[in-house]
């Protein structure tokens, strides 16, 4: 049981990663504007439930993939889920970070600089499909830090473009 809450899904639809990114940039862009900190353990929550367990725990990714993505009736796209879930580590550690700036350090203005990292990389994801924690996770793998064994399908990230332009 435990196992199968704590593990993540391979492949991602990525329409729902996306929407799931413009939740993020939402959440983000209130707390920073409306001075909101509780928003950050919030938004905290939300990362370290998605690397824990995809969508499972996380009530904005249950939003997403039960609710939003089924009513726009677009069709799935699957993209590895193992760079996804590196990304959502990398949420989780900003998150958190901003959260110990905020709560325990009593440093909202940090704090909200981190959000705003945070919603830069959202925004990327979610708008232009740039996933930046997949881009580090796909040099970490070129370099070897990351072995092949963990993604068989982001090995060669060439084979994938020359796939997706005979596609289009």
């Amino acid at each position: 049981m435990a196992a199968r809450l704590l593990s993540f899904p391979n492949p991602v639809n990525e329409v729902s990663a996306r929407l799931v990114a413009g939740g993020v940039v939402i959440m983000c862009a209130v707390a920073i504007t409306l001075d909101q900190r509780w928003l950050i353990a919030v938004i905290a929550y939300g990362f370290v439930a998605r690397v824990l367990t995809g969508p499972t725990l996380s009530p904005l990714g249950q939003l997403v993939t039960r609710v939003i993505t089924p009513l726009l009736g677009v069709a799935a796209k699957p993209v590895p889920g193992p760079p996804k879930r590196f990304a959502q580590g990398i949420g989780a550690v900003l998150s958190m970070t901003a959260a110990v700036l905020a709560f325990w350090f009593h440093l909202p203005v940090a704090a909200y600089a981190v959000l705003g990292v945070i919603a830069v990389a959202a925004t990327l994801e979610a708008v232009f499909a740039l996933c930046l924690g997949c881009a580090i996770f796909a040099g970490l793998m070129r370099v070897g830090v990351i072995p092949e064994a963990v993604c068989q399908e982001c090995n060669d990230i060439r084979n994938r473009t020359q796939a997706a332009a005979r596609e289009a």
